[in-house]
């Protein structure tokens, strides 16, 4: 069976040899070929024609932004996925990409050595596997299986088992979550809380902009993100939403029309008082393997809240999210999970959905009407 090809463009050779060695190491990957600027991979796309595109953004002679507007004028559909730096400019100039039509981004590694190589390895390899084997499906070929060396630490993936009954035996064994029970029927709604990770910004980006000015609730969201990335992500949801969009502060109000994204790195809390609701920002140790955590979230919500909210988990790599979103289920919230023909990757859906935390899952595409119809039947302001 073909394995997954990649083009590497870098304009550093010590970052194509590192990047290219991460990807050597999985023998359902390849690399097809390596390019020093967005120019030389134009001209080897014709003749590599790799599955997917790992693609540096500060490059001389052409940028990796000049190369997606001419990866779009030209209509390519290879997938990339980004090499970001840390800077305040890097997320700048990241949003941007997202916006031109990159699938998503990952951090550069700084080091050769030890975690943060190990991380970006780990990362690097399961988007490579959830875009590129997408991609390739979508050409008629057949995405390669992940190796057998993988299998015991598998995310779930957007391949699903042959059966139904197998889905529940995998993940239950993976995730081990507990059965809950609602305590009460869902009421009317006065706060939608949204856990998502691999996928998110694109997914976040196709809903938001149909989500009708007139929404009466607010929205709290927790993206998978790095720090110094959620303030111009925020801000570039903002220019496509007609609501208020902005990263969240310690002590902002939780408010209708207003969508809080939690701060990279930070954990989102909510705080109910007797005049208002707050969100609370705190670095304490990572839940579920991640800051921010959409469990962290969720706890907060569903001890808020009660059966007053609704909660969403959508496409990301994991179970972050899952056994919270239990809570909220247990507390009578109105719970929803994304389904995995839109999911990039269906593990953190299908871990709260085979655990029977979901009253409804949704394509990506109904997700906006979904909060919209919610809103006016049960939005309440506060």
């Amino acid at each position: 069976m073909e394995s997954i090809s990649v083009l590497v463009v870098d304009d550093s050779a010590l970052m194509r040899n590192l990047i290219s060695r991460i990807i050597e190491q999985s023998p359902d990957l390849t690399v097809a070929g390596r390019a020093m600027n967005g120019r030389f991979a134009l001209e080897k796309i014709p003749r590599l024609d790799p599955d997917i595109i790992v693609l540096d953004l500060e490059m001389p002679e052409m940028t990796g932004v000049e190369f997606l507007h001419e990866r779009k004028k030209r209509g390519i559909e290879i997938p990339v996925l980004i090499l970001s730096s840390h800077a305040q400019k890097g997320a700048k100039v990241t949003m941007e990409a997202l916006s031109l039509g990159a699938s998503e981004f990952i951090m550069k590694p700084s080091s050769e050595e030890g975690h943060d190589i190990a991380a970006v390895s780990a990362q690097l390899t399961e988007l490579i596997r959830a875009y590129g084997g997408a991609y390739r499906t979508q050409k008629g070929k057949e995405a390669p299986a992940r190796p057998d060396s993988d299998a015991a630490t598998a995310v779930p993936s957007v391949q699903a088992p042959a059966s139904r009954s197998a889905a529940h035996t995998e993940t239950r064994a993976l995730y081990d979550l507990p059965r809950r029970s609602p305590a009460r029927q869902p009421g009317p709604l006065r706060v939608i809380a949204i856990g998502i990770s691999t996928g998110g910004p694109n997914a976040l980006r196709k809903v938001l902009p149909h989500i009708s000015p007139d929404m009466n609730l607010p929205i709290l969201i927790v993206q998978h993100m790095p720090a110094g990335f959620t303030a111009e992500f925020a801000v570039s949801l903002g220019r496509i939403c007609d609501l208020e969009v902005k990263e969240a502060r310690d002590g902002d109000l939780v408010k209708p029309r207003r969508i809080l994204i939690a701060p990279g790195d930070r954990h989102m809390r909510v705080e109910r008082r007797s005049l208002a609701t707050v969100v609370r920002i705190s670095n304490d140790e990572p839940v579920s393997g991640h800051r921010p955590s959409a469990d962290v979230l969720f706890a907060s919500v569903a001890a808020a809240y009660g059966h007053e909210a609704m909660g969403i988990i959508m496409t990301g790599m994991g179970r972050d999210g899952a056994r919270e979103l239990g809570s909220m289920y247990e507390a009578g919230a109105l719970t929803m999970g994304q389904d995995e023909a839109s999911s990039v990757v269906y593990g953190m859906p299908r871990a709260a959905s085979v655990s029977g935390y979901l009253h409804r899952q949704f394509g990506l595409e109904e997700l906006g009407n979904i909060i919209n119809e919610a809103a006016r039947e049960y939005g309440t302001a506060e």
